[in-house]
């Protein structure tokens, strides 16, 4: 994978061994960029991306890590940095989606999700800056979700990190403006996934304009292009991929 807008760049992904993840990390392999697949346990299916990754020509690695943890979060940068030579670009895609009512969410819940969704962002984001900051082109890209702009029911702990994730991108981007490093948020909607539990309820409120859900190469194309040299003017964007079902 030679010649691509990204080539010669480094990037991790979060919680890139399926779905939006899997899509992202294929997509910037593509563009030429070296990859970093991670899975907090799934480590066949995230050597999986990787293979598919090398087989295609590119440079992967994998590293089994929960970005909920400082240590193993750090743990996981560090490597990246260590196998390439170097790091670009930081994909904050991580996240855990569970529907929970508000009476029934306690706290051990509801941290679970924060620390993995925007814990998880913030501990990734502060290993990776020196990296970044060396780069001279770093960017972040955080993945954000519909729910946290329209609101649903059952999801409080999951909007809350979501909705955290997008205050966190505009705070990096003026922290990290002055480095050089771009930060941004892409916020899908209704995207075809496989779901290891039930279909969100949220969903059968919204319709989108298009006819038809998105589908996770959709994302993926647009974080590869906030992460690419054409996008060096955005920063500090909340970027919505959903069909027309929400306009911010």
């Amino acid at each position: 994978m030679k010649g691509g807008e990204l080539d010669g760049l480094a990037a991790v992904v979060t919680g890139s061994a399926r779905n939006i993840g899997r899509a992202i990390a294929l997509a910037l392999a593509g563009s030429g960029a070296a990859v970093m697949v991670n899975a907090r346990r799934s480590a066949d299916e995230a050597e999986a991306v990787a293979e598919q990754i090398r087989k295609a020509g590119g440079r992967a690695a994998v590293r089994v890590a929960d970005v909920a943890d400082p240590d193993s979060a750090a743990d996981l940068v560090h490597a990246a940095a260590a196998e390439f030579g170097r790091l670009d670009i930081l994909v904050n895609n991580a996240s855990v989606r569970r529907e929970v009512a508000f009476a029934d969410l306690d706290y051990a819940e509801w941290r679970e999700v924060l620390a993995t969704t925007l814990d998880g962002a913030y501990l990734c984001s502060r290993a990776a800056m020196p990296y970044l900051v060396a780069s001279g082109s770093g960017a972040i890209v955080n993945i954000g979700g519909l729910s946290s702009h329209t609101g649903a029911a059952n999801r409080a702990h999951v909007i809350a990190a979501k909705a955290g994730l997008a205050g966190l991108t505009r705070a990096l981007a003026h922290d990290l403006a002055p480095h050089g490093i771009t930060a941004n948020c892409v916020a899908p909607g209704l995207i075809d996934t496989v779901r290891q539990g039930k279909e969100p309820s949220h969903h059968a409120l919204h319709a989108t304009l298009t006819g038809r859900r998105g589908t996770p190469e959709e994302i993926a194309a647009l974080v590869r292009f906030l992460c690419g040299p054409d996008a060096r003017y955005i920063t500090g964007q909340t970027i919505h991929a959903n069909g027309g079902v929400f306009m911010a």
